[in-house]
């Protein structure tokens, strides 16, 4: 399932992270998050994939889209990796 721009400015609300942090986690500079949230480029196949993997590991649960709605995000079980409900204190 690719990972639409959507979906990741869905995940990291949910994560409450900045562009740059969501970067920092995945290894990747602020300026090809922001490009690709804004819909100026597309990822590269191994980018989308270390930004997947951060996301998906800090707790969010990517849904592919359905007969029932479009594509989204949600927070798994265990909530996020930091423990907090959002909005959390820093």
């Amino acid at each position: 399932m690719p990972l639409t721009p959507a979906q990741c400015r869905a995940a990291r609300a949910l994560l409450d992270w900045t562009q740059k942090r969501l970067a920092e986690r995945a290894g990747v500079s602020r300026s090809t998050v922001r490009g690709f949230e804004t819909g100026q480029h597309e990822l590269h196949r191994g980018t989308a994939t270390v930004i997947r993997q951060a996301l998906e590991a800090a707790g969010v649960v990517l849904i592919e889209a359905g007969a029932d709605g479009g594509p989204g995000a949600r927070l798994g079980k265990g909530g996020r990796e930091d423990g907090c409900a959002t909005p959390c204190p820093r």
